[in-house]
Protein backbone atom coordinates (compact mmCIF):
# COMPACT_ATOMS: atom_id res chain seq x y z
CA UNK A 1 0.00 0.00 0.00
CA UNK A 2 1.36 3.89 -0.28
CA UNK A 3 1.10 6.42 1.84
CA UNK A 4 -1.78 8.01 -0.13
CA UNK A 5 -3.80 5.09 -0.19
CA UNK A 6 -3.21 4.71 3.50
CA UNK A 7 -4.00 7.84 4.61
CA UNK A 8 -7.61 7.63 2.54
CA UNK A 9 -8.22 4.69 4.63
CA UNK A 10 -7.31 6.31 7.78
CA UNK A 11 -9.69 9.51 6.97
CA UNK A 12 -12.28 7.42 5.99
CA UNK A 13 -15.29 7.24 7.23
CA UNK A 14 -16.23 3.83 5.94
CA UNK A 15 -14.68 0.43 7.61
CA UNK A 16 -11.67 -0.88 4.89
CA UNK A 17 -10.23 -4.23 6.23
CA UNK A 18 -6.58 -3.66 6.36
CA UNK A 19 -4.01 -6.32 7.74
CA UNK A 20 -0.37 -6.29 8.36
CA UNK A 21 1.67 -9.53 8.41
CA UNK A 22 -1.89 -11.42 8.12
CA UNK A 23 -3.47 -9.56 11.14
CA UNK A 24 -6.28 -7.01 11.14
CA UNK A 25 -5.31 -3.22 11.86
CA UNK A 26 -6.52 -0.38 12.29
CA UNK A 27 -4.74 2.71 10.99
CA UNK A 28 -4.56 5.77 13.28
CA UNK A 29 -2.18 8.32 11.21
CA UNK A 30 0.02 7.88 8.08
CA UNK A 31 3.73 9.79 8.16
CA UNK A 32 3.34 10.87 4.13
CA UNK A 33 7.17 12.63 5.03
CA UNK A 34 8.14 9.27 6.55
CA UNK A 35 6.22 6.61 4.66
CA UNK A 36 5.08 5.33 7.87
CA UNK A 37 1.79 4.67 9.75
CA UNK A 38 0.60 4.37 13.18
CA UNK A 39 -1.34 1.20 13.84
CA UNK A 40 -3.00 -1.19 16.06
CA UNK A 41 -4.63 -4.43 15.71
CA UNK A 42 -8.30 -4.15 16.88
CA UNK A 43 -7.03 -4.43 20.78
CA UNK A 44 -5.43 -0.97 20.78
CA UNK A 45 -3.05 -2.05 23.59
CA UNK A 46 -0.22 -3.13 20.99
CA UNK A 47 -0.05 -0.24 18.83
CA UNK A 48 2.51 0.19 16.46
CA UNK A 49 4.78 2.43 13.56
CA UNK A 50 5.24 0.62 10.23
CA UNK A 51 6.65 1.14 6.74
CA UNK A 52 2.85 1.54 4.89
CA UNK A 53 4.28 -0.39 1.96
CA UNK A 54 4.11 -3.75 4.68
CA UNK A 55 0.27 -3.34 4.21
CA UNK A 56 -2.54 -5.08 2.90
CA UNK A 57 -5.80 -3.86 1.61
CA UNK A 58 -8.07 -6.87 1.88
CA UNK A 59 -11.81 -5.92 0.60
CA UNK A 60 -11.06 -3.52 -1.81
Amino acid sequence: MDSKRAKEICESTRMVTVTHNGVPVYIESVSNSKGTANIHPYQPDDRQTVDVSSLTETNK
